[in-house]
């Protein structure tokens, strides 16, 4: 993976770069004390993952992020604790309290490139997909997923005896799952078609669960059971 750091601290920077040095997986490839430099960086040179200071002279890393259209995977590095929750709003991978141990710091990374391998290769068969669940990333296998249910921005993942509920639409979900193994039955609905127990005319059943099917889609459903 292809990194930079932003820090207005120097001192800052030669600790991540000492620390990248470390990660046979990461290349740090520039370093910025000046964030609107790093800016210029971002839209001229395709970058993975971002290192990223919150407290910052002129923009704060979390207006930063949220300026940015093409955003990296980002990993804010700060010695404050209070912006935590807005920063994994904004979908950040990890939160670094300084100072960090390398141990602390390889973590981060890890979940970084489980992320960027999953995203970045697409074309790689895969039977798991990362969930965003509070603060933490979780792996979570297809042969897990009953259905999903949507509610808004976010999506409950049915599973075999627990829920997760993760910030995520329906629809970007629709288009990453391999359609082999899911079916959206319904605007607000994905189920897994292996763990379907009972088709009826409007629903579905699975594991004693009544799934509706949307009219729009009756005609996949009944192309699922030909008469």
């Amino acid at each position: 993976m292809k990194a930079i750091a932003i820090d207005d601290e120097p001192m800052a920077l030669e600790v991540v770069r000492s620390l990248a040095a470390k990660v046979p997986f990461l290349e740090l490839v520039a370093c910025f004390t000046d964030a609107f430099k790093a800016l210029d960086y971002l839209q001229n040179e395709p970058v993975d993952l971002l290192f990223l200071d919150i407290k910052m002279p002129d923009i704060s890393g979390l207006e930063f992020v949220a300026s940015l259209q093409r955003k990296p995977l980002v990993v804010f590095t700060t010695a404050y604790s209070e912006h935590a929750v807005t920063s994994f709003e904004l979908d950040a991978i990890d939160y670094l309290l300084k100072p960090f141990s390398l141990a602390r710091f390889v973590k981060a990374c890890n979940k970084a490139q489980e992320l960027f391998q999953l995203r970045g290769n697409p074309a790689v068969p895969r039977d798991y997909l990362f969930l965003k669940v509070g603060f933490e990333q979780v792996k979570v296998h297809y042969e897990e997923i009953l259905y999903l249910e949507a509610a808004g921005n976010y999506v409950t993942f049915v599973l075999e005896g627990k829920k997760l509920l993760s910030r995520v639409t329906l629809g970007e979900l629709s288009e990453s799952l391999p359609a082999e193994r899911f079916v959206r039955l319904h605007r607000s609905y994905i189920v897994a078609r292996e763990k379907i127990d009972r088709i009826e005319r409007h629903q579905v059943s699975i594991r004693g669960n009544c799934v509706p099917v949307g009219a729009s889609y009756l005609q996949l459903l009944q192309s699922m059971c030909p008469v």
